[in-house]
């Protein structure tokens, strides 16, 4: 490859980039100012939810060029299944593998196309969605398919799986993707600016009630630029009581004096109330150990009585042997 087609290819790929990226609903953000600065949370606030809201109107102005108008499909005739032949019908899809998934493009012209491929080897096929798809999405999407494609939906398992019946006179159309429909590109395109539209929209409503919290706050607690950070634990220093014109108190106790103003009286507590659970402590062991000392001494009394008798009785046992050899 020459120098020159190099070149061209390169342009042509960048090319390609810039229009994937137009389409791109990051392209569509309000880009803020640089080293922009906020006076207070609720300027903050109120910036991020302007630059939400007019996202917002521009996801719902682009995704309206995907709308495509409805054109009436096949006739759908589910009173011709009677419920013998619809329990047959359930019985044999669940027993067969044949699918079609749906995934994050939802339903569009190449669904319906793999529904009629399966339909000429199947009378039934199962139609199931991803992770992408919301609980109560089956339902919409089962009426959908229904009207494009012509099927009778037999049965809806769970949140995710459609069964559905082709018909006893089906007859395969000549047009198998209907032209009501999206593209593959198209309906990825538009997945992408309704993800987007979804995430403003919840980030609207957090903002919301992020501001609602701030003004509750302010009204309870004023507002919190206005007010001393330490004016909370402290109590009116010295110069706030001379500016307001009361007399200043003199506080002699030396414990309190190495406080600061506000905190002195509390900390002052605190340490009394420490010594006086000391004391209390001291005075619990002390008695513990009294109450030791004089179980100790009653027991080393019995004892020395337990010896005395012990000695006694030994002596009269002796003088009463002593007496018994000298008669003998």
């Amino acid at each position: 490859m020459t120098k020159k087609r190099l070149k061209l290819l390169r342009k042509k790929e960048k090319e390609k980039r810039k229009a994937a990226n137009r389409k791109d609903p990051r392209s569509l953000t309000v880009k803020r100012k640089k080293g922009q600065k906020f006076a207070n949370v609720e300027e903050r606030i109120k910036t991020k939810l302007e630059r939400a809201r007019i996202k917002e109107a521009k996801l719902v102005e682009r995704l309206k060029r995907y709308e495509v108008p409805k054109i009436q499909g096949p006739e759908v005739k589910p009173h011709e299944l009677t419920g013998e032949e619809r329990f047959f019908m359930k019985k044999m899809a669940q027993k067969k593998s044949n699918y079609v998934p749906i995934g994050r493009r939802g339903v569009f012209g190449g669904v319906i196309l793999n529904m009629h491929m399966h339909w000429k080897k199947h009378e039934t096929v199962k139609v199931i969605c991803n992770s992408s798809c919301k609980p109560g999405q089956v339902q919409e999407f089962a009426q959908e398919i229904a009207r494009l494609s012509g099927g009778i939906p037999i049965q809806i398992i769970g949140d995710d799986t459609v069964i559905f019946y082709r018909g006893k006179n089906y007859v395969q159309p000549k047009v198998m993707s209907p032209v009501d429909t999206l593209s593959k590109k198209k309906a990825l395109e538009k997945s992408k600016y309704e993800q987007s539209l979804e995430t403003v929209r919840h980030f609207i409503a957090i903002a919301e009630k992020e501001l609602e919290l701030y003004y509750r706050h302010n009204a309870l607690y004023g507002d919190s630029n206005n007010r001393n950070p330490g004016s909370i634990l402290d109590g009116p220093t010295r110069k706030d009581l001379e500016e307001s014109g009361k007399p200043v108190k003199q506080n002699n106790d030396l414990s309190c004096n190495s406080f600061p103003p506000g905190l002195s009286e509390i900390k002052a507590s605190a340490t009394y109330e420490d010594l006086s659970e000391a004391e209390d402590d001291s005075k619990v062991e002390d008695l513990s150990l009294s109450e030791s000392d004089s179980e100790d001494d009653h027991l080393s009394d019995l004892d020395d009585e337990e010896s005395r008798d012990s000695s006694s009785a030994m002596k009269t046992s002796s003088s009463a042997i002593l007496g018994s050899s000298s008669i003998l």
